[in-house]
């Protein structure tokens, strides 16, 4: 037995990689020492019945190794997709949907067909990280299994839906017409907005939704397919949410009309981004810098760029529209409007006074606090701050980048589970040290 444990501990390289009998390693399988038959778990020269017995065996460590040899046989990877330990599952989800192209519902393999059960039980899992593992693996793989696709769309959990709904070539446009239809949430409606090539019976139910964050993502996504009759819909419902101005004077092949309209109510600096574009025709430029004129004239000089038109309809009912970012912040923040999806459709749009001002509402911060934090480029700053605005780490992700100008590599990224790096006394010294800085300065 000595000089079997020493073959197998490896106590020289060509011992390590010496091959083992049968009977040798269904010795060593019953060895009681759990790091012995941690070492033969992991060895993929081991026989398949071997590595079925280890697949029962009461050591996790063991059963770990188990889940991770390419070489366990499907049968143990079913038995292993039940398991009681957390951390075997997690490392199965990723071995097992490595291994899912190809495979379908109906197989008439039988180990292919138990790699697939393995699969569905994975996806079915109840801890969150279980199925993000398979849903992150699996996000952007033309041939998964479309029905276990379908199921990780439909998940309740954003870390998990979100990587398939937002890149997954497997799910149909009747499929993605079928969530929507669902009343999905708004983390999931702006997945799939965020979509490649969106097609146009899509973009068409996204417009017909009230998710004004959703929209605005799908306005400023340049390879989704929108209808002209679908973006005049849209315009019609613009003038009091601003969120929508700056993507849609963006958007590809505007036509002559929706340029017209969009004159009457955008912003100054949206104005001259319209008479900047080159495929506009000269007689809609003309009509653009004639709705200018008309516009400063009624408006008596004052400044144009927060009020709408004053033949256009107003503003849907309870989006505040007006000049000071921080009102119109608190006032939808009394309202419960003041939500993540809303701030992430400004960030997306570039207004950057609306966010530092919901920044401010949400956290409770001064205004000039969240300005402070923002000049410094610290993401550990921007981080707490979105912390502190109970926001979630994933919006402070995108909070760094795009507020904040944080370079890729810097930007901090959240925990597997989705949840924030640092501590909440971590957080409360950021937020302490700056004001500290701003009292000083």
């Amino acid at each position: 037995m000595n000089n079997l444990l020493r073959r197998l501990l490896g106590m020289s390289a060509e011992a390590s990689s010496a091959s083992l009998s049968y009977e040798e390693a269904r010795e060593l399988a019953h060895h009681p020492d759990p790091k012995v038959r941690r070492t033969l778990a992991a060895r993929e020269d081991v026989r398949p019945e071997i590595l079925y017995y280890l697949a029962g065996d009461p050591s996790p460590e063991v059963r770990h190794e188990i889940a991770s040899n390419r070489s366990t046989p499907p049968q143990a990877d079913l038995l292993l997709a039940a398991d009681a330990d957390d951390e075997v599952r997690k490392v199965l989800a990723g071995k097992v949907a490595r291994l899912a192209p190809d495979l379908s519902a109906d197989e008439q393999d039988r180990l292919r067909r138990m790699t697939y059960e393995a699969l569905v039980l994975l996806a079915r899992d109840q801890i969150v990280r279980v199925r993000q593992i398979i849903s992150e693996t699996l996000k952007d793989v033309a041939d998964a299994p479309p029905e276990v696709i379908r199921r990780l769309a439909a998940d309740v959990e954003m870390v998990v839906s979100t990587p398939v709904l937002e890149n997954s070539p497997v799910l149909t446009d009747d499929d993605l017409l079928e969530i929507i239809e669902s009343s999905p949430t708004p983390a999931a409606l702006s997945a799939i907005s965020r979509r490649h090539g969106v097609r146009a019976r899509v973009a068409e139910a996204i417009a017909a939704s009230e998710d004004t964050a959703a929209i605005a993502i799908l306005l400023a996504n340049r390879s989704a397919q929108i209808r002209e009759e679908t973006l005049d819909m849209l315009i019609d419902r613009a003038p009091g949410i601003k969120t929508w101005h700056a993507p849609m004077v963006q958007r590809p092949q505007l036509s002559p009309k929706a340029a017209s309209r969009l004159a009457q109510f955008v912003a100054e600096n949206l104005l001259e981004a319209l008479n900047r574009r080159q495929d506009l025709p000269p007689e809609t430029l003309a009509a653009v810098a004639a709705t200018v004129r008309r516009r400063i004239d009624e408006d008596g000089g004052a400044d144009i760029a927060h009020r709408p038109a004053r033949d256009e309809p107003p503003p849907p009912s309870g989006t505040p529209v007006m000049a000071d970012p921080l009102e119109a912040a608190r006032q939808m923040h009394q309202g419960g409007k003041l939500v993540e999806q809303v701030i992430t459709g400004a960030l997306i749009t570039n207004d950057r006074d609306f966010v530092l001002a919901a920044l401010a509402v949400r956290s409770g911060m001064p205004l000039a606090l969240v300005r402070k934090i923002v000049a410094t480029h610290s993401a550990k700053g921007t981080v707490a701050m979105a912390w502190k605005a109970g926001l979630s780490m994933v919006f402070a992700v995108q909070l760094q980048s795009r507020l904040s100008h944080i370079p890729p590599s810097d930007v901090i990224k959240p925990k597997r589970d989705g949840g924030f790096p640092l501590t909440p006394d971590e957080m409360r010294w950021q937020i302490d040290f700056f004001s500290s800085m701003a009292e000083k300065g």
